[in-house]
């Protein structure tokens, strides 16, 4: 079949070009401490808020260092509030356990 050699090959570039502007889903990790303020903690909230209306996933990370080890309850409780407070936008992946030794994650994913 004879058809336009230049529009054919336009048609394959912009469907070249609109696979490429689909947004590939990304793993942000957010690093938080069990004695961290209340402000912090807003501000951590909100920096994982935007990465998740940005459809990416949430890493919540609470590192223990030293005596904070024996308080593994302390590192749950950021981890579920945070959870609760962003289940609007986000839903809990995984929930809030002990990776390694020194370190409870939990991940969030976009609605």
């Amino acid at each position: 079949r004879i058809m336009d050699y230049g529009k054919f090959k336009y048609e394959q570039k912009k469907k070249l070009s609109k696979n490429t502007k689909q947004h590939q889903t990304q793993l942000k990790e957010i690093r938080l401490r069990p004695k961290i303020g209340e402000h912090d903690i807003d501000f951590k909230m909100k920096k994982a808020r935007d990465f998740l209306l940005h459809h990416d996933k949430v890493k919540l990370t609470v590192m223990f260092k030293g005596r904070e080890n024996a308080h593994h309850e302390r590192g749950r409780d950021i981890l579920e509030s945070i959870a609760k407070s962003l289940d609007d936008v986000a839903k809990l992946e995984k929930m809030p356990g002990m990776d390694g030794g020194r370190s409870m994650t939990a991940i969030l994913t976009p609605r």
